[in-house]
């Protein structure tokens, strides 16, 4: 959707826009009420300033529409169609499906959630190393990094879903 449309739409609409991004409420109050934008960039700081940080109940809000990394969203919601995509260009072959798989396991065992990590622009390994790092955090310093994949997650769907 062009900005100029974006700043349009009704609130309910713009939200409708902003909830496969997130679906966080706040962050989506937070922009629907900013608009209008005078420019990308302007949406963007914004976006990035509403969602530092997310706190803990935004982020099992959130979590709860993430599949676990190399599983297949199902469903039709756009959060499904944007998880399937980002997770695309994964070189899932039997043998990182198995140990995707149990890193993802061993990470609900430890953390007792969903393991998040921005699937765009990164390969099977670095996210399977990515999660064997993240096993060795303080609950603390994972919930930080969990809340910064949900912004860089948001961030670039928001890219895509409002352009110029």
């Amino acid at each position: 959707m062009h900005l100029n449309v974006f700043n349009e739409v009704s609130a309910a609409e713009a939200a409708e826009i902003l909830r496969p991004c997130i679906d966080v409420e706040r962050w989506i109050n937070d922009l629907v009420s900013a608009r209008p934008f005078s420019s990308l960039a302007a949406l963007h700081e914004s976006a990035t300033r509403s969602a530092a940080p997310f706190n803990r109940d935004e982020i099992a809000a959130a979590l709860a529409h993430h599949p676990r990394i190399g599983e297949r969203a199902g469903g039709n919601s756009q959060e499904a169609t944007l998880s399937r995509g980002e997770q695309a260009a994964l070189d899932l072959n039997a043998d990182i499906i198995e140990r995707l798989a149990a890193a993802n396991r061993a990470y609900e065992q430890r953390f007792d959630r969903v393991f998040l990590i921005r699937a765009a622009g990164r390969s099977s390994e670095e996210i399977l190393a990515e999660c064997q790092r993240r096993l060795g955090n303080t609950d603390e310093a994972e919930l930080a990094e969990v809340a910064d994949q949900l912004r860089q997650i948001a961030l670039l769907r928001l890219q895509d879903a409002v352009k110029n």
